[in-house]
């Protein structure tokens, strides 16, 4: 939609990959509409993922006993974060929509997408206490999750090896982004693109491309321990 800020947060090595395919694709069709898209490319940027001392410019509020997330608020609170947080802080702050593009790690995450996560998300930026889940500061906003599996549809399956894929959704939609107040969109899962045959590889492209088309017509989950757990 015209007008629409969009940020995606990317974390793949290889640009030609399928996750840099996904990417590619939201980039185009997006524009295409006439959003406003920036691209965090965390491995391109050589992210820091850890949360350290270095993440506060100037003195800390506390010199005897380090607390990183007492101090990140302090900094926030003095505009003396570092510049790279900052940065990333004013791309969220200037989107409607923040969709993350990775492939799934462990159940979760890349290492460099969740230190993202860490430093970027603070107290006073993303939330405060009291200030988070439905008060959450990014309550305006809605945010995605693209990402790619190593395994089958059917091994996510609730009678899958693996569990139901809404099983590891639940610390990363509700833990993270709901918790800062985002409106969550439904994933969008494109499982075993290794595996699959090319055809199948540019259905998902294609897919995802087509979904979002219509993104902006989306309703958010009902992100509560239903939707991930069952009733």
């Amino acid at each position: 939609m015209a007008g629409k800020k969009v940020l995606i947060v990317y974390a793949h090595q290889e640009p030609r990959s399928f996750n840099g395919s996904l990417k590619k694709v939201a980039v185009d069709e997006l524009g295409a509409q006439g959003c406003t898209v920036t691209v965090s490319d965390l491995y391109a940027m050589d992210f820091e993922p850890r949360a350290t001392r270095k993440d506060i410019t100037g003195a800390v509020s506390n010199p005897e006993f380090f607390n990183y997330g007492v101090e990140a608020y302090e900094a926030f609170k003095k505009g003396a974060l570092t510049s790279d947080i900052i940065d990333e802080q004013k791309k969220v702050q200037e989107a409607d929509l923040v969709i993350f593009q990775f492939p799934l790690y462990w159940f979760s995450m890349p290492a460099i997408l969740k230190g993202w996560m860490d430093r970027v998300l603070c107290q006073g930026f993303a939330f405060d206490i009291p200030g988070f889940y439905d008060s959450g500061f990014l309550k305006n906003k809605l945010a995605l999750l693209s990402l790619t599996t190593g395994s089958t549809a059917e091994m996510y399956m609730k009678t899958g090896v693996s569990g139901d894929y809404r099983y590891f959704l639940w610390p990363l939609q509700h833990g993270a982004l709901h918790f800062c107040g985002f409106k969550v969109l439904a994933p969008q899962i494109s499982f075993a693109p290794e595996i699959a045959s090319e055809e199948e590889r540019k259905a998902m492209v294609a897919s995802w491309a087509q979904r979002l088309k219509t993104i902006w017509e989306e309703e958010p989950i009902d992100c509560t321990p239903p939707w991930y757990f069952g009733q």
